[in-house]
């Protein structure tokens, strides 16, 4: 298990075009990180620096205190598994896992025990004669990791190793890794696009956006308590819903909100004075918007598409008002079609609200009584 540490790091290929920007990141020992972000944001690039492939253009990196900006990527003990399998065709399940510990010099005895060892942890020892055009997409991927397994690294690197397989297969696979992170206990930094595979899978997820940070917090604490609209957007499928309105008064325990079709809502977050008459957005996740009949709801919204999920229900609702539809996720079937008009009720305690550069203002969750 190691520590990696990476201060003010930076990455440029050229003046106009600098993809990681003054980075800082603390990557505890036994960690399993999960990097996720918009295509070509950096999550690759940073991977890559981390591994020694990329050339650092600013800034620090530490493994375990040990400055290592220089060391090779050999020197730095770090075990990558690609998105391609990169297997040697003409070599067999076991020749592979060992070419790595023969380039490295090991002895005959110390590679067939550590290639041993991997093949046990995954459960590939009946394959260790095969050559990779016999084996699944799961079973080549395992190969895979099992190469890094047998070096022993310090630090274990996954970049988007399971968006090869199929979708029953990427189930099996990450039930897999996470069972591997337990038995090894290795520090993982890994990077998805698969928001599944992040909020499964890690201790800590860290959003990148276009070479920066924007959070870093447990799977729950980033889609409780997103920092920003961006962190709120993308944490979370369906995205959450956003909904123009004016803050009209601000409080420390309750802020009272115009939303866009001019009715008012008084929400349990706090906003500072002089946030007072700003454009503000509410955001509300699918799972909590109310809908049903008109009555006293708070909108009237069209039925535009209705996707049937067989344990839910997905509404996509257009109210007029909105640039693009609302969605509404129903957590059991539903007789609704398209063409029908519902009424739509916002619950007051699930509502966010971000100002007008895209911040979240804090929300105030008020105990439930239990008596």
């Amino acid at each position: 298990m190691s520590q990696l540490r990476l201060e003010k790091l930076n990455k440029r290929y050229s003046e106009h075009a600098q993809v990681i920007k003054s980075l800082d990141l603390q990557v505890n020992s036994g960690e399993f990180i999960v990097i996720v972000g918009p295509s070509g944001c950096g999550k690759s690039t940073l991977l890559r620096m981390i591994a020694g492939l990329e050339d650092i253009s600013a800034g620090s990196m530490y493994i375990d205190g040990t400055y290592v900006n220089d060391d090779t990527p050999s020197e730095r003990g770090i075990g990558m598994v690609f998105q391609s399998y990169a297997l040697y065709p003409h070599m067999s399940v076991y020749q592979n896992m060992a070419f790595g510990l023969e380039l490295a010099g090991k002895s005959k005895e110390e590679i067939d025990a550590k290639v041993q060892n991997s093949a046990r942890i995954l459960q590939l020892e009946p394959l260790l004669q095969r050559r990779p055009k016999d084996l699944s997409g799961g079973q080549r991927q395992r190969v895979a990791i099992g190469r890094a397994i047998a070096r022993e690294p310090k630090l274990f690197l996954f970049d988007e190793p399971l968006s090869n397989l199929d979708a029953a297969l990427r189930v099996q696979m990450r039930m897999e890794i996470a069972n591997l992170h337990k038995r090894l206990g290795s520090t993982i930094i890994y990077v998805t696009h698969d928001q599944v595979e992040a909020m499964t899978l890690a201790d800590r997820i860290v959003v990148l956006n276009k070479g920066n940070i924007e959070q870093v917090g447990t799977p729950l604490e980033l889609y409780d308590h997103p920092a920003n609209e961006f962190v709120a957007q993308f944490i979370g499928s369906p995205k959450m819903n956003l909904i123009p309105a004016s803050l009209i008064k601000a409080g420390a325990t309750e802020s009272v909100v115009r939303l866009d079709n001019g009715k008012q809502l008084v929400l349990p977050i706090c906003t500072p004075s002089n946030a007072e008459g700003q454009s503000v957005n509410l955001g509300i996740r699918p799972e909590h918007i109310l809908w049903g009949d008109v009555g006293e709801s708070q909108y009237q919204a069209n039925v535009m598409f209705v996707e049937h999920m067989g344990n839910e229900t997905y509404l996509y609702l257009d109210n007029g008002n909105a640039s693009e539809p609302w969605v509404v996720r129903n957590a059991e079937r539903s007789p609704i079609s398209a063409g029908q008009t519902v009424g739509v009720q916002l619950p007051a305690e699930h509502c966010y609200l971000f100002d007008g550069d895209g911040n979240a203002f804090q929300r105030l969750i008020r105990k439930q009584n239990t008596h």
